[in-house]
């Protein structure tokens, strides 16, 4: 009953929109007011001069174009295919299969139970189909890589009435450094709708990020969380994860990662350092491995996220002995670490004690205290108090 009321939607978006071009009803809007996407992929559609009654030809990839994209999506695929076998088991069950496609939305992988003697499943279901909007319409393909979020697609609310025979929950793929690779689908034919799947779709999409981040050589990670009580990474792709390398540059980070620290954006475009988004001494990270705890470590805006650092060795084999001095920078006395990030704050607030000492929670007589004692081979101690003092 509830998937006849769906249809019936459905059909009356189509006619509104594609036989008279005209706006959804207030009912219509009130129930897809989280599908507007969809509304925006249907006029791309028709502005493409495309029609829903017309055929859809399902093109494949030669046999040299298949090998040389498997080549080229070597990275992804092996990221990709321990997380899409589970998946399509979990959703074998339900007769849906899972299918993954790179960044232009031509098929690399599937799996699951796919019966290639039935003609909707078998034109999909091929490496190498291109399954893009442009050559299939709106579809969870097309519109996880256009909107680059989680979407679930329903038979008629396909473009073509060809592809109204689909049900399908799609996720796009981002990679260590924040492009996105491609798209992670479920699909089933003629099957009852499963909005659930798209949570399900989003959850692996995670895992595969997070595979496709330890993939890249670096030598600390770190999983990161909000304080007061939020849970850390364990593994499963819900948390922050960052990987640096052993001069504390940015190797690879998740989506998570990228959510608590929106400056990694920035890596599409080049080069980071763990100094542009941890207000402390880098090295200090690589101690917190050593110490094996977890960390309030402060931000440059103000908030702090809870760190547990590993060393890459000891990740990659748990209860291995703690790796060696040279897998990242020599270890030294908290206290120093502690003084050079006064120091630092004190920089950084431009001489302004009462304001770093705000920042860092500490009393301006700590501050004070902290800016005379000795600071390495480059102290500037009590000239450092005069000039804070002036400033303040």
């Amino acid at each position: 009953m509830r998937d006849d009321l769906r249809q019936q939607q459905i059909a009356q978006a189509r006619q509104a929109l594609l036989a008279g071009g005209l706006e959804l009803t207030g009912a219509l809007v009130g129930a897809w007011y989280d599908r507007a996407w969809i509304m925006q992929s249907w006029r791309r559609c028709l502005a493409h001069g495309q029609q829903p009654d017309q055929p859809v030809v399902f093109e494949q990839l030669s046999p040299h174009a298949r090998a040389r994209a498997a080549e080229a999506h070597h990275a992804l695929l092996a990221a990709a295919r321990p997380e899409l076998r589970r998946l399509a088991q979990a959703v074998a069950p339900i007769r849906y299969f899972a299918i993954l496609t790179d960044a232009a939305g031509t098929v690399i992988d599937t799996a699951g139970a796919i019966d290639h003697a039935e003609q909707p499943v078998h034109a999909i279901a091929r490496v190498g189909v291109d399954l893009s909007e442009r050559s299939i319409g709106t579809s969870a393909i097309g519109a996880a890589l256009g909107e680059q979020v989680p979407v679930w697609l329903h038979r008629g609310e396909h473009f073509f009435r060809d592809t109204s025979v689909y049900s399908c929950a799609g996720a796009p793929l981002f990679g260590p450094g924040g492009q996105c690779v491609g798209m992670l689908d479920l699909t089933g034919v003629q099957v009852p709708e499963r909005p659930e799947l798209k949570h399900l779709v989003a959850q692996s999409a995670r895992g595969i990020e997070e595979a496709l981040a330890l993939a890249v050589p670096h030598r600390l990670r770190l999983h990161l969380a909000w304080p007061a009580g939020w849970r850390l990474s364990g593994g499963d792709g819900d948390g922050g994860l960052l990987c640096l390398d052993a001069e504390g540059g940015v190797a690879s980070a998740n989506g998570a990662a990228r959510q608590m620290l929106p400056a990694l954006h920035a890596l599409r475009q080049g080069t980071m350092h763990a100094s542009d988004l941890f207000a402390l001494p880098w090295p200090t990270l690589f101690d917190l491995a050593r110490r094996g705890e977890a960390s309030l470590v402060p931000l440059w805006s103000g908030l702090r996220l809870r760190v547990r650092a590993e060393l890459a060795a000891q990740a990659a084999q748990p209860g291995a002995p703690r790796a060696a001095a040279e897998d990242g920078p020599p270890p030294r006395p908290l206290r120093a670490l502690e003084t050079e990030l006064i120091h630092q704050a004190v920089r950084e607030a431009g001489g302004n004690v009462a304001q770093a000492a705000r920042a860092l929670g500490l009393s301006r007589a700590t501050v004070y205290r902290r800016l005379a004692a000795p600071h390495g081979p480059h102290s500037r101690a009590g000239r450092g108090v005069t000039d804070a003092r002036s400033a303040d």
